[in-house]
């Protein structure tokens, strides 16, 4: 049986682990170096910051994933600094690039673990050199052992905020300010339902006082008016809880709203997809075993919907497990199915304490820049709902008629505020609007190694 597994962060290490331990050699893909994810990046041979150091609780948890990683390497058919840019589910078949080199992987059974990237709204100013998401300055501080700048300043909401002004903090960064969109009110109320997750809960907690004891500027239920900066970044404006405008100077700011699911090949295999109210995200049809509709097709962690790096590990296992379940082996599922589900209810009361700000997408004014592929304003997508010729009553004609999510990022960046700009100048709800389809290729590659 031919067996492909596209991604090697947690979800897919733990795949191909298992699939390995059932005497099943996969085709193993990532884009990357290596394997890892983001949450668990390996940084360049070399440096000296040990795993305690970068991955900080998580140390434990990093290293097993990286020995699993290690061993699975030696075994699986491994194709690192390689994408996957598209799916024939009718072929079976996935294309890839290598090295400028196009390639086809033939499966009979293929399990997507294809991760997630940073939910964006756009902000004034967010185009100037020195803005990058909370993932991008992540990543730098774990691969290349440097920040986004010399003094920096995180909005956005969701714990991946805390997480990563935490680690610059740690890291000898001055971090200027941490401004979280959400009220504390509303985490406040959500707290219960935390609980659930109370090693969770408790590791979110510390990283609040920690900052907060560390004497950094601290501001809950801000409203964001504006990066500032000529050429590169010189300050942040906002507004506070009480209304009133502050300031602070800076020269990086790290931005993100929580996570997105990276489903584009799921999309193109001809998947379905579900408005999940929770997560306020388009997500992937599949079962909580991991199976979708598609015979053949499985997925895992967080391209499936946002489930965070312990539930992604066990996702992983238990999706190839319904592979081999499928294939009519006999394997053991209730503790795992009982863990998923115990941890999916945690994850409704993270949501819950850190929900999309859909207010600040909406309210952006018509001169504000939100589509920067194509370098279109608010009221460019705005007016796409009464042109004269070709209304557009969903995202896919906006794009149409727009132009927006035709660029680079194919909607990756834009696509969340766009829906919301769009379904509130509709007068509908954002499930309404719909999403932007997938395109192949999923991401751009040279048109030297076009097929």
């Amino acid at each position: 049986m031919k067996v492909a597994v596209v991604g090697a962060g947690p979800a897919g290490v733990r795949a191909v682990e298992t699939l390995l331990a059932h005497g099943i050699r996969p085709v193993w893909i990532d884009e990357a170096m290596d394997g890892g994810g983001r949450i668990y990046q390996r940084p360049p041979a070399g440096m000296q910051r040990d795993a305690r150091t970068l991955y900080g609780f998580e140390a434990s948890r990093a290293t097993a994933l990286h020995a699993a990683l290690d061993a699975a390497k030696a075994r699986a058919d491994w194709r690192p600094e390689t994408l996957v840019w598209n799916i024939r589910p009718g072929q079976k078949q996935l294309n890839t690039l290598s090295q400028s080199r196009q390639g086809v992987v033939a499966y009979d059974a293929v399990i997507l673990c294809t991760g997630a990237m940073d939910r964006v709204v756009p902000v004034k100013g967010w185009t100037l050199p020195g803005v990058t998401t909370m993932g991008g300055a992540q990543i730098a501080l774990k691969s290349q052992g440097c920040g986004i700048g010399r003094r920096v300043a995180f909005l956005g909401s969701g714990p991946l905020l805390w997480l990563v002004a935490y680690q610059y903090a740690k890291a000898g960064a001055e971090v200027a300010a941490v401004l979280d969109t959400t009220p504390f009110a509303t985490k406040l109320a959500a707290a219960p339902g935390m609980l659930r997750g109370p090693a969770t809960f408790a590791k979110g907690l510390y990283y609040i006082g920690w900052l907060r004891t560390h004497g950094i500027r601290i501001a809950e239920g801000v409203t964001p008016l504006a990066i500032e900066g000529d050429e590169t970044v010189a300050g942040i404006c906002w507004r506070d809880a009480k209304g009133v405008e502050q300031q602070v100077a800076c020269d990086a700011v790290g931005i993100g709203w929580g996570l997105k699911p990276e489903a584009q090949l799921a999309d193109l295999a001809g998947i379905p997809f579900d408005f999940d109210d929770v997560q306020h995200n388009w997500v992937p049809r599949r079962d909580a075993a991991g199976r979708t509709p598609v015979a053949g097709v499985y997925l895992a962690g967080d391209g499936s919907g946002i489930g965070g790096a312990e539930v992604a590990e066990l996702a992983g296992t238990r999706a190839a497990l319904s592979l081999l379940q499928d294939e009519g082996r006999a394997v053991e599922t209730a503790a795992l199915d009982h863990k998923l589900a115990s941890l999916a209810r945690f994850r409704v009361a993270l949501e819950k304490a850190f929900p999309f700000p859909a207010h600040l997408a909406v309210s952006l004014p018509d001169d504000a820049l939100f589509c920067r592929c194509e370098g279109l304003t608010v009221g460019d997508l705005r007016v796409t709902t009464t042109g004269p010729t070709l209304p557009a009553p969903e995202m896919n004609r906006a794009k149409a008629v727009s132009r927006a999510g035709m660029g680079r990022c194919q909607g990756r960046v834009c696509g969340a505020a766009a829906a919301e700009i769009l379904a509130a100048k509709l007068g509908c709800s954002v499930a309404e609007v719909g999403r932007l389809r997938g395109q192949a290729p999923v991401k751009p590659i040279p048109l030297v190694a076009a097929p």
